[in-house]
Order: C-alpha cells, then structure tokens, then sequence
C-alpha cells in the first residue's frame, strides 16, 4: 500500500465508499468477489472499512484506463 506524500489515509465506511465511487452498495461488493475493488479491513469484528488512499488509486486506475 503507498500513501499519497502530504495525505493523512483514513477509513471509509461503506455510504462514503459508495459516495466516492458512485457505485451502489452491491456493485462495490461483486466488484470485491471478483478481485476488481479493493477488499475491506475488518474493524472492531463485523465493522468494514476501506482505506481511502486504496479506494482514490482504484479510481485513478479506471480514469487513467479511461483515456
């Protein structure tokens, strides 16, 4: 995992995964069962959180794929 330089990382709960990404809840899910997202961190037993700085590469990923 590389942290952006100058970027304190944080978790993200799922409603602000699905916010940053603008996929719905079971896109993001699927996405993860076929190794396309990355996978959650298990928090404090069934709390899934996602790193931000793995969700913002992820999305630079599909725009730099997009050009």
């Amino acid at each position: 995992m590389e942290i952006i330089q100058g970027h304190s990382d944080r978790f993200l709960q799922i409603r602000d995964a699905m916010e940053t990404t603008i996929l719905c809840r079971s896109i993001i899910y699927n996405l993860i069962k076929a190794g396309g997202f990355p996978s959650y961190y298990a928090i404090k037993g069934e709390r899934k959180a996602w790193l931000e700085s793995e969700v913002q590469a992820w999305l630079l990923v599909r725009v730099s794929a997009s050009y």
